[in-house]
Order: structure tokens, then C-alpha cells, then sequence
């Protein structure tokens, strides 16, 4: 196995590690968190499901169409991190694959998915996410930035 595809690996095992250790804190505090915990200003940890997807788009759906549709997703991305020689292509499909996997076992465990974390300014409020976003969206952003990061590293400067 190329070094890039176990770090690629490690990242995706580390993502669904950080998500599923975060939302089981958050399931086990459920009660505590359904009127949301002020952290500081602009920011809450509540206890909610979303039964969609980001934004709370195709809320509705049959859990079991977005599972499928997101372990599609998850296999095209294991080819291509099994394709990449670049190390930080590798752990941007890993940061997505983990996160999008983690989303998986809560809409098989639960029928949808565990949201947590609420951004806010004034009384408008960002649509809460989880870990497991954070790693999906993180990933893409370094999937966009990778030629830039590759090329630097390439000329060391």
C-alpha cells in the first residue's frame, strides 16, 4: 500500500472516529442539549435530527435512498483515493469518505442524522451540522486547494 493511500485511509478512520465519539456524547445528553447549551455568543450545542440532507435539503426522503446514494458516493471516493499518488488528495477523499460514513451508521441507526453544533448571529442561525459535515466540507475545501498545496510542496517554497 503507497504511503498516500494510508494516510488517506487513517484520515477517513479518524474522521468517522471523531464523528461517532461526538454524536454519542451528544445522543447521551440528549435531554440536557434539546433547548440548546449557550457555549459562548454565536454559538450553542443542541441536540437535533435531520432526516436530510445539508440544509436540511430532501428532508423527507426515505432514510435508506440517502444511505445508498451516500455509500455510492463513498465507493467512487475509495477509487479515487486508491487512484491518487498525491498524498493530499488522499486525506481530502478520506476526511469525506469518514465524515459521509459516519452519517451512514446514524441514518441506519437512527432513521436520520445527529446535528449538534449551532453557529448564530443575532437571531439568525446557520442550519446546525455535526462533525461529520465538518469533515465532508473540510475535505472538498482541500480537494480544492490540492494543486495549489501539491505545487508549493513540489518547489518548496
Amino acid at each position: 500500500m503507497k504511503q498516500s493511500h494510508f494516510q488517506g485511509f487513517i484520515a477517513a478512520g479518524s474522521a468517522f472516529l471523531v464523528d461517532q465519539v461526538t454524536k454519542a456524547i451528544v445522543v447521551a445528553n440528549a435531554a440536557d442539549l434539546s433547548a440548546g447549551i449557550p457555549v459562548f455568543p454565536g454559538f450553542n450545542l443542541i441536540y437535533l435530527r435531520n432526516d436530510g440532507v445539508t440544509f436540511g435539503l430532501l428532508g423527507g426522503a426515505p432514510w435508506w435512498s440517502l444511505t445508498v446514494l451516500a455509500l455510492a458516493v463513498c465507493g467512487w471516493l475509495t477509487v479515487m483515493l486508491v487512484r491518487t499518488a498525491n498524498p493530499v488528495e488522499a486525506i481530502a477523499y478520506g476526511a469525506i469518505i469518514g465524515g459521509a460514513l459516519g452519517n451512514v451508521l446514524d441514518r441506519i441507526r437512527f432513521r436520520g442524522v445527529t446535528d449538534f453544533l449551532d453557529f448564530y448571529a443575532g437571531s439568525t442561525h446557520w442550519p446546525a451540522f455535526n462533525m461529520a459535515d465538518v469533515f465532508v466540507v473540510g475535505g472538498v475545501g482541500l480537494l480544492l486547494i490540492a494543486p495549489w498545496l501539491s505545487a508549493k510542496f513540489q518547489t518548496g517554497t
